[in-house]
This record gives structure tokens, C-alpha cells and sequence, in this order.
């Protein structure tokens, strides 16, 4: 990710905010609307065992770590990175409270909204913010655990980062257009999420059965509600990029997403 060390005013991208807090806005109410009892959403506290969730634990942490580090750094050449990243958290908090119950898997289905910060913000601070995200809902909103913390972090914020922002810069190295290229950034991302997900309920829950039948039972459980889901996510990063491209271009240049040609055109 590029930054240029340059007087950029935080009110600068206030008109993207502006935007961004009312879908946010909209997406809480339509949320309390609908929800009468509180499902565990992510996986579930005390599906994994202790073993297990340790393990993902020491898996997530890292990544964790190396986040706060780079949003330490980058807030340090940029005043404005800081409010961006909590802009980015909110909107990952919102979009993955949103559960659609999957019985037969033991957890539940949702958008994860990890492509959008990855591609503006970067992995690193992807990971950090779903971080941040999935505690307060653990803590508040009794959706996923605490014991199960590291395993949704590493899906949903690890591989749902990675995942997506390495398809978005195959496909605009392909010179796909930059809402193609979102999209299936969305698209992958939730889908990455997911097979994730599937792996580590199989890993923690088989005892004596073996692995491969187990995932593939429950990776197959999710794909009523996750494919089409994924279509949704993908419509709804291209949406956001696209909106960032025609309100405030120069955001992506700075944040090294488009080059400044491509923002003249």
C-alpha cells in the first residue's frame, strides 16, 4: 500500500463517510428489525475444543500483532488513517451481524465485508479491525465466543483479507476494470470465509471419524446460504469502490489502489 507524505485533511474524504454512515445507519436498523433472539453467529462458543481454539488462537494473534504495528506506522505519515480504519471496523461490524443460521454446521452463515477494508486499508489492518469487530460482538451481542476468538479472526479476518485482495490485484494486473475486479474480491472473500470455517469445525469436531468426509459435509451445509451470499458481497464491495471512484478518486490514489492516470480518465 502506498501513502504519500503529504497534508491530507481528515475532512477531505468526509463526503465518502458521509455515504458510508448512512448505509451503516440503514444496515443497523434493518438488523434490530429483524432479529427478536440472539443466535451465535461465526462458530459458536464451546463448539471447538480448548485444544483447538488454543491452536487458532496462536494462529490469529500474530497477524493481530503485525496490524496494530502497521496502524501505528501509517497513522504516524497520516492523521486521517486512524478515522479511515474506524470507518472500515464499523462497517465490518455491521455487515457480519447479520446471521442466517446453518443447524447442520453448528454456526452461521453471513457476509464478512473483510474485501472492502482490504482493498482500501490493506491485509494487515483487515485483519486487526475483524479483530476488534468480532470481540465486541462476542462480548456484546453474544454472537461467535471468546474461546472460539482466534478461529473466526483467522477466517474470516485472515483469510477473508488475503483472499480478496490478492484476487483484486490478479485481475487488475489482468487489466480487469476496477467493479469487476471488486467484485470478485467480494466474491472470493466470503467463499474463502466459509471453506475456512468449514476446515476448522471439521478439524476441532471429528474425534475419531475421519477429516475429509466431516468437511466436506459441512462445507456443502453452507452452500444454500453462502453462495448466494457471496454474489451479494461481491455486489457490494464493487458498489462501495465504484462510489469511492466517482465521489473521491483521489482516495484511491493515495491509498494505492488506482493508479492517478486511471483517476483522470
Amino acid at each position: 500500500m502506498k501513502i504519500q507524505n503529504s497534508k491530507f485533511k481528515i475532512q477531505n474524504f468526509l463526503p465518502v463517510t458521509r455515504y458510508s454512515s448512512l448505509v451503516t445507519v440503514l444496515l443497523v436498523t434493518c438488523y434490530l428489525s429483524l432479529v427478536t433472539d440472539a443466535a451465535a453467529m461465526h462458530i459458536s462458543e464451546g463448539i471447538l475444543p480448548m485444544n483447538w481454539a488454543a491452536v487458532w488462537f496462536a494462529v490469529a494473534v500474530p497477524f493481530v500483532w503485525y496490524g496494530m504495528k502497521r496502524l501505528g506506522e501509517l497513522s504516524k505519515i497520516d492523521l486521517s488513517f486512524k478515522p479511515l480504519a474506524g470507518l472500515m471496523a464499523a462497517i465490518v461490524f455491521v455487515i457480519s451481524l447479520m446471521p442466517i443460521p446453518v443447524p447442520t454446521a453448528g454456526t452461521c452463515s453471513h457476509p464478512g465485508g473483510t474485501a472492502i477494508p482490504a482493498i482500501l486499508l490493506g491485509p494487515s489492518i483487515t485483519v486487526l479491525i475483524t479483530g476488534v469487530a468480532l470481540l465486541v460482538q462476542a462480548l456484546f451481542f453474544a454472537h461467535g465466543g471468546l474461546s472460539t476468538w482466534g478461529a473466526d479472526v483467522v477466517s474470516m479476518g485472515v483469510t477473508g483479507a488475503f483472499a480478496g485482495i490478492a484476487v483484486f490485484k490478479v485481475l487488475r494486473k489482468m487489466r480487469a476494470g476496477l467493479a469487476l475486479s471488486a467484485f470478485f474480491a467480494g466474491l472470493v472473500s466470503d467463499w474463502a470465509i466459509y471453506f475456512t470455517t468449514s476446515v476448522e469445525l471439521a478439524s476441532g469436531i471429528m474425534g475419531d471419524e475421519p477429516f475429509l468426509p466431516l468437511f466436506t459435509k459441512i462445507l456443502i451445509a453452507f452452500v444454500p446460504t453462502q453462495l448466494p451470499l457471496g454474489i451479494v458481497e461481491g455486489a457490494m464491495t464493487a458498489g462501495m469502490v465504484k462510489l469511492i471512484f466517482k465521489r473521491r478518486s483521489d482516495l484511491l490514489v493515495k491509498f494505492g489502489v488506482i493508479k492517478a492516470e486511471e483517476a483522470a480518465l
